[in-house]
């Protein structure tokens, strides 16, 4: 014990916030020092081995436009780990990068992970940060990590929702007294609506574009409500019908129509929530309201969205992109809330 706390004081402990879309690091003392999309970019050879080329921003930029030998990597797909070895070689390249100078001791490392996660998947990513150079790995499930860094009181006696919409998963959960009350995982989050936008535009004008534009189309035009000023957006692609390169006007309402299904599918998970929900602490969140955290939170309207569904009160959290990854910083920086909150698995 008293010697791992002396490796503590030379060693550089890092939380992760090993996200779908991005995976964000901090550094216990320094803040966030890493915040990067979750791709690498491998250039295979004759003999089918892998060499990694780029991780991160540079490899987002090549995503659908490599050539036959190089591949652009998500090795996190639905909040899970699809690719063991990719995962693996990404965290080590984020722990080496986060270190100034080669340490000689190992990192303590807390990953956030998703709540629905099974035990063979969270061993997965416990071995994966293990084998990048991890002395001791914890794991925090992501509602939790979500609600402590939008600032709510999670170790009151009361009531706290929290809906945290990332890249592959939407968290939604129930905090009290240090600990998850209710809480549900859906796969249905920032991946799935790209998707739905790149079928709509597919669909409705015959246009194929790639999962990088429909990802552009939801941060430039998308809500989740009619707004009073049309916002429009040129798209170009590839027409289905006549194979050649065109162009289009789009509308936030076509947004809004594209998007519909998944923020359906997010609501109908509020609800599910909120149905089961014990008298008391229903009584905290009539009064608290629900606190929306993660990129999906910046889409336009998505509070008042949610808001006359449920008829509660919505909140979208500061810095909502950060909170996972600042309540994970925040159990870095006190070990007893580590303790209390960090899952035996």
């Amino acid at each position: 014990m008293l010697l791992d706390q002396i490796a503590g004081l030379f060693s550089n402990d890092m939380s992760i916030d090993l996200g779908t879309a991005n995976t964000i690091v901090l550094v216990k003392g320094k803040g966030i020092v890493i915040n990067e999309p979750s791709v690498v970019a491998v250039m295979k050879n004759k003999y089918g081995k892998q060499k990694i080329l780029a991780v991160g921003h540079e490899a987002k930029e090549m995503v659908g436009k490599t050539p036959g030998n190089i591949e652009a990597i998500r090795p996190m797909k639905d909040g899970v780990i699809a690719d063991f070895d990719i995962t693996e070689k990404m965290i080590r390249y984020f722990i080496e990068k986060s270190h100034e100078r080669k340490s000689f001791l190992r990192p303590r490392i807390i990953i956030c992970v998703p709540y629905g996660l099974t035990q063979v998947e969270r061993k997965a990513v416990k071995e994966s940060a293990m084998s990048a150079g991890a002395r001791e790995v914890f794991l925090i499930e992501e509602p939790m990590a979500a609600a402590i860094g939008a600032g709510l009181p999670v170790r009151d006696p009361k009531g706290n929702l929290v809906v945290d919409i990332g890249g592959g998963t939407t968290e939604i959960g129930v905090v009290s007294l240090g600990g998850l009350v209710i809480s549900k995982s859906i796969r249905v989050a920032g991946d799935k609506i790209d998707a739905a936008i790149v079928d709509y535009v597919k669909k409705k004008y015959n246009l194929l574009i790639g999962e990088r534009t429909g990802e552009q189309i939801k941060i430039q035009i998308g809500t989740a409500i009619p707004l009073e000023k049309e916002l429009t957006m040129s798209v170009k692609g590839r027409d289905q019908v006549s194979g050649l390169l065109h162009k289009i006007e789009l509308t936030s309402e076509d947004a809004r129509e594209a998007m519909a299904e998944p923020l359906k599918e997010i609501a109908a998970a509020l609800k599910a929530i909120l149905e089961i929900m014990p008298p008391d602490l229903a009584g905290d969140i009539v009064e608290n309201g629900i606190v929306l955290t993660g990129g999906g939170a910046l889409i336009r309207g998505l509070d008042k969205y949610l808001s006359d569904i449920v008829k509660l009160p919505v909140y979208v959290a500061e810095e909502p992109l950060l909170a996972v990854a600042k309540g994970t910083g925040k159990a870095l920086e006190e070990i007893k809330l580590l303790q209390q909150i960090a899952t035996n698995d």
